[in-house]
């Protein structure tokens, strides 16, 4: 138990001293996870990865499974997820091949009701105006400047729905609201991530300028791929730091947030719901 997840791109589970490496397989009550779980041992700690997209990069963003994957990850005892994610920069600072430390997120999907395990006669609201777990980001920022990466500390990450990247008209108002950075994966993650008590923070891997900066090269998936190369290089030397910073005892904010969150009476929990939601609810039963 306590073990560490990451949620990225594939290459980055080639990280030097990932040991023990073993695919285990999932099944959850929300569906199939983006593909198996990669477990092993780094610095001394038991990790948890998986494929965000599926190995090859199967799956769209809009077909991510959110709740199987956290529900996933909390079933293999993870209460910790560093998330690897590709971004455009909406500001001039944010440059491609940068790292933004997000701590804020703006929903611009239509998918809210998939990303929350509550439901199913259990009303759960979790706090989230601070959607970002602030420690594990701290812990993530210092590992940044170990590795020598250029790194923004904080930002706030805009998810679209995609699949499509944003039009210029798009682009230019999260430019001028003064938005961080753009991307298709995180609020779902972050969401569920909250409600299964399990921190969870972003490294943002900037590899482009959306197209709000009419003098560059619109986003294209040959400029994406290109910089994410250099990023995935990066995120590898950051998570290898971070690792031994991360405590072994659970005991931060993010991993008791649903003490106040159930509005419903326990006596009222429907049986079949809680035996879905055990990995998620039982340790309040």
């Amino acid at each position: 138990m306590n073990k560490i997840g990451i949620i990225g791109g594939s290459g980055l589970y080639e990280i030097e001293g990932f040991e023990a490496r073993e695919w285990i397989p999932v099944d959850t009550p929300f569906g199939s996870p983006s593909d198996e779980f990669l477990t092993g041992h780094l610095k001394d700690r038991d990790v948890v990865f998986l494929p965000r997209h599926g190995r090859g990069h199967r799956i769209m963003p809009s077909e991510l499974n959110h709740r199987a994957n956290i529900w996933a990850m909390k079933q293999l005892g993870v209460s910790w997820i560093i998330s690897a994610s590709a971004v455009g920069s909406l500001q001039p600072q944010y440059s491609p091949c940068d790292i933004v430390l997000v701590d804020q997120f703006v929903d611009n999907t239509k998918q809210s009701s998939t990303h929350t395990f509550f439901g199913g006669g259990i009303v759960g609201h979790v706090t989230f105006a601070e959607p970002v777990c602030e420690a594990l980001r701290a812990i993530l920022l210092s590992a940044t400047s170990e590795a020598g990466v250029k790194a923004h500390d904080r930002g706030t990450y805009v998810n679209m729905e995609g699949p499509a990247f944003s039009t210029r008209a798009e682009s230019l108002r999260n430019q001028k609201l003064g938005f961080g950075v753009i991307g298709m994966t995180n609020m779902g993650e972050a969401r569920c991530a909250r409600e299964a008590e399990i921190s969870y923070a972003t490294l943002a891997l900037v590899t482009d300028y959306d197209c709000w900066k009419v003098e560059e090269e619109p986003v294209s998936v040959e400029t994406v791929i290109a910089c994410l190369q250099k990023n995935a290089s990066s995120a590898k030397a950051i998570i290898r730091r971070a690792i031994p910073k991360i405590p072994t005892d659970p005991a931060w904010p993010s991993h008791r947030v649903l003490d106040n969150a159930i509005m419903t009476e326990k006596s009222a929990w429907p049986s079949d719901t809680i035996e879905k939601l055990e990995p998620i609810i039982g340790r309040l039963l």
